[in-house]
């Protein structure tokens, strides 16, 4: 079994494949003052909640882009699993060629996803990640990763308006019925999530014109399956990309290595 484990600035997924089924997958926040005996019993309680042994492991791969937390997880991997683990980045045998100005500054999740949907949906693509920050990423019709972009997490974006704006609250982000609200907490609501979808119209709208090609439009994270419900541009909800190109890719690199 593969234990992937996709250290995000919010949150710490980890997820099991048995070959290449997803059996089970636990998402936790990315404590970073927590130790590496902390995250130890984290993993003991879920591996144990799930008739798991950490023996079951056979393989690990991590994503990171909070390289504070990184080496717990390696730490782990190393002490507890007797795995040596593979961590992805762009130095890897990926599959797919990037072209960006330095692939290193690509981040794993971001990479992860690529393969993943490349080879879903082998055809031009654009991948909207939501997480603390709003990811497109752009992948041609022979596999290279082109370009990409990054904007402000649609939470994030809503955290910093409360912080910074003394009379605004703190709000949960959902679509009122009406785009005209008539209290400052709807007001928010319609701002935030409303302007969200059309920034994310524009920036497609954009890219497809640009690429000059009939590109498929994945989405992925949290809020994913709000955004979708209040626009047609996009075509296809992952809610297990990174996992799923995690899995692929330690797949490839270890086939790779053995032959």
């Amino acid at each position: 079994m593969l234990l992937a484990v996709d250290i995000g600035n919010t949150n710490v997924v980890l997820g099991v494949f048995d070959d290449d089924t997803l059996l089970f997958r636990w998402r936790l926040d990315s404590h970073t003052r927590r130790t590496e005996d902390e995250w130890l019993v984290l993993l003991r309680t879920l591996f144990s909640n799930a008739d798991l042994g950490f023996s079951d492991i056979t393989g690990i791969a991590i994503s990171s882009v909070v390289p504070g937390i990184a080496p717990f997880f390696i730490g782990l991997s190393r002490n507890h699993f007797k795995i040596e683990p593979l961590i992805i980045s762009s130095v890897l045998d990926l599959g797919i060629v990037i072209k960006y100005d330095d692939p290193t500054a690509v981040g794993a999740d971001r990479l992860c996803n690529a393969v993943a949907g490349y080879e879903m949906y082998e055809s031009p693509l654009v991948i909207i990640d939501f997480g603390t920050a709003t990811t497109y990423d752009i992948i041609s019709g022979k596999g290279e990763y082109i370009g990409g972009i990054i904007a402000p997490g649609v939470e994030t974006a809503s955290q910093h308006l409360h912080e910074h704006a003394a009379k605004l609250p703190s709000v949960e982000l959902r679509f009122p019925d009406s785009i005209i609200a008539t209290n400052t907490e709807r007001s928010m609501q319609v701002g935030i999530m409303y302007g969200a979808v059309a920034s994310i119209e524009g920036i497609i709208s954009r890219i497809k014109k640009e690429l000059n090609e009939q590109a498929v439009v994945i989405a992925t994270g949290g809020i994913a399956p709000l955004i979708i419900e209040k626009t047609p541009i996009i075509d296809h909800y992952e809610p297990d990309l990174t996992m799923i190109g995690m899995e692929k890719i330690y797949k490839r690199v270890k086939k790779t290595t053995h032959n």
